[in-house]
């Protein structure tokens, strides 16, 4: 009997103890989600890709992003994060050049509305769901105030995003990462909370570059790492994330990283790219080792759900 009443005690600190834990976890949980805000950030307007969609109405094309902004947030997990979405313009006609940027009027505005969000918000952690990749630009630069000095951005994309206003590419999400550090247009550059160091930089999957953009990234003192070196295992990122010192991880992920042959989420589908699980692997060998406080997912480019929605609106009893 005295044997029975032992193990009923010991299952039952057993199971308090269990209890315990899992409030805890729970708890842990809910103040991680708490801290974490999900930013929808859908911004079409630094891309310049109609020519590279022919298969698409023009307009449709350069709104593409906005979509799928929105399919990203309808897709991701619904875990009690905090959410809030940046308002963009869907105005296909404001669209002027200024200071070497197309749509420089609304990138300007949506910059400010974005900065005015986390501001309120105060954050420590931050998901992007865009958008072209200049999203991450807002975003990371105010991570990068609040840890200062104690981040690292990892790139990981088709190409390097460092072009600069009157490069000759007019479209701001191929100036996204130099945004970050603190070059490109006085008026946007002067907005933002931060920079972040070059030297604290990493490009992950890079396969094509603009004009002299291998040049700028050398003299920026940028390491890359081919998808080749990255395609087996993480220890050439954690490796380089260990040399910078920084405790705090910022990862942009352009989802043209990607294979076309394992998945076309995107504009580019330049072949021999990264597959799914590779960058999978890498961001949670990331996570393993570091905190993650900021993630972009950006350049969702939904073809084949724009085709399917004009479908829609050119059916009886759907259309207007």
């Amino acid at each position: 009997m005295r044997k029975y009443l032992l193990v009923i005690l010991l299952l039952s600190q057993a199971i308090l103890s269990s209890a315990q834990n899992n409030l805890s976890t729970n708890n842990k949980k809910m103040k991680d989600n708490t801290s974490t805000l999900r930013l929808i950030y859908p911004q079409w307007q630094g891309g310049v890709v109609t020519q590279l969609l022919p298969e698409l109405p023009s307009d449709d094309a350069s709104r593409g992003y906005y979509l799928g902004a929105q399919l990203l947030n309808f897709l991701a997990p619904d875990n009690n994060q905090k959410t809030a979405e940046v308002p963009v313009s869907l105005d296909i006609n404001d669209r002027a050049t200024e200071n070497g940027i197309n749509s420089y009027n609304a990138i300007l505005k949506q910059s400010k509305d974005a900065l005015d969000i986390l501001n309120e918000n105060k954050p420590e952690r931050i998901v992007v769901l865009g958008g072209d990749c200049a999203v991450s630009v807002v975003p990371f630069t105010y991570l990068a105030a609040k840890y200062t000095d104690n981040v690292a951005i990892v790139w990981i994309d088709a190409h390097p995003d460092i072009n600069l206003p009157y490069d000759g590419y007019e479209g701001y999400h191929a100036m996204a990462l130099t945004a970050c550090l603190g070059l490109g247009d006085k008026d946007i550059i002067n907005m933002l909370p931060a920079k972040v160091d070059a030297s604290k930089s990493l490009l992950v999957g890079i396969r094509e570059w603009d004009k002299g953009m291998q040049e700028r990234q050398k003299e920026l003192g940028i390491k890359g790492l081919s998808s080749e070196e990255v395609a087996k295992n993480s220890s050439a990122i954690l490796e380089w994330l260990k040399n910078t010192g920084a405790k705090k991880v910022l990862i942009h992920f352009d989802l043209d990283v990607l294979d076309p042959n394992d998945l076309i989420a995107a504009v580019g589908v330049v072949p021999n790219g990264m597959k799914i699980d590779e960058v999978v692997r890498i961001v949670n060998d990331i996570s393993a080792e570091y905190d993650v406080v900021g993630l972009t997912i950006a350049e969702h480019m939904p073809r084949v759900a724009i085709k399917i929605k004009n479908m829609l609106n050119n059916l009886p009893l759907l259309k207007d």
